[in-house]
């Protein structure tokens, strides 16, 4: 797809318009009384190495940031599947659902099921990286390995004195939302002040979801997973992660969830992302941290040949 200004696409509510690297296929169930779908893709892998990959996207991201990392991967040996969760993209957003990582990672694991795998190594980004953690604590057998990318959820921010956030604040922070603060938010927060012209791809994306006619269903998920990652934070739990895992955060990492809301005495004393992976791990059972220096909170769209280096050696236990 060729660049185009920010803001100027709409997408409907579960992106269409917007062309994904891969062909998207459908998983469908009931949750909470509900007929959903979960998209996702699925790469075959060049020559099979017997191993499979599953790529968690972040909050404000969509699984097809993950499209060149699939392509590297597969062309490795590996067989990729590629999610998005519920609420998010090209999935489902149903009416009044009520979000929780747990039931994410659930419905992952039962997604994963259905394609006939047993084991797999995830790769958690952002948000993805809390589902992936749940999901290796409720069920390790399922896991043979966890890599977490700049996760969520390292420190539970409303202890350290972000207020709670109602969904209908949340929602209303949402509808505040414009292409140039998205932009504006991104820049200072995942891309430590240096823009880009191929970033501009991924604000369109959640902008032109914003601008659609599924805005309102968008906005309510949206909402209804931030009241959900600050009210469950993992950053109690890595005590009960016992399959090996591999935490990467870019030493450039600004991140600060729950800050926009925060009053500003708090929200200037809030630790930032990389100053907090290298304790994290310490508290994990099997785990090792990796800085990724010079880089901000999305490494694989930042610099994917570094990155994927990187995760490729950290599949092969080689970093």
């Amino acid at each position: 797809m060729s660049a185009s200004p920010i803001g100027a696409r709409t997408y409907g509510p579960r992106l269409e318009g917007f062309d994904y690297p891969f062909p998207v296929r459908e998983y469908r169930t009931v949750a909470q009384g509900q007929s959903v779908e979960m998209a996702y893709m699925e790469v075959a892998p060049a020559k099979s190495n017997g191993r499979t990959v599953v790529l968690l996207h972040g909050k404000n991201f969509c699984g097809a940031t993950w499209g060149d990392t699939a392509r590297v991967l597969a062309a490795a040996g590996y067989r990729v599947i590629v999610p998005d969760q519920i609420g998010f993209c090209k999935s489902s957003k149903p009416t009044g659902f009520q979000y929780s990582l747990y039931g994410m990672a659930t419905m992952t694991a039962d997604l994963l099921r259905s394609r006939g795998v047993t084991k797999a190594t995830l790769v958690g980004h952002s948000l993805g990286g809390m589902i992936a953690e749940r999901l290796a604590i409720a069920q390790p057998q399922l896991v043979d390995q966890m890599i977490l990318v700049d996760p969520l959820g390292l420190a539970d921010r409303m202890a350290q004195g972000v207020p709670y956030i109602t969904i209908d604040k949340a929602a209303d922070l949402e509808r505040r939302k414009t292409p140039a603060s998205m932009k504006t938010y991104q820049l200072s927060s995942y891309y430590h002040g240096v823009w880009r012209r191929d970033y501009d791809r991924w604000v369109d994306m959640m902008a032109g979801m914003y601008a659609g006619p599924g805005r309102d269903a968008v906005i309510d998920a949206q909402a209804r997973t931030t009241e959900m990652i600050e009210t469950q934070p993992t950053a109690y739990e890595f005590g009960r992660i016992t399959v090996p895992t591999i935490l990467m955060v870019g030493t450039l990492d600004h991140n600060v969830f729950g800050r926009n809301w925060a009053p500003p005495e708090v929200a200037n004393q809030l630790p930032e992302a990389s100053t907090l992976g290298d304790k994290a791990a310490a508290r994990m059972k099997d785990a090792r941290f990796v800085p990724l220096q010079g880089l901000g909170h999305v490494p694989q769209i930042e610099d994917p040949a570094r990155f994927q280096i990187a995760l490729i050696q950290a599949l092969s236990g080689a970093l």
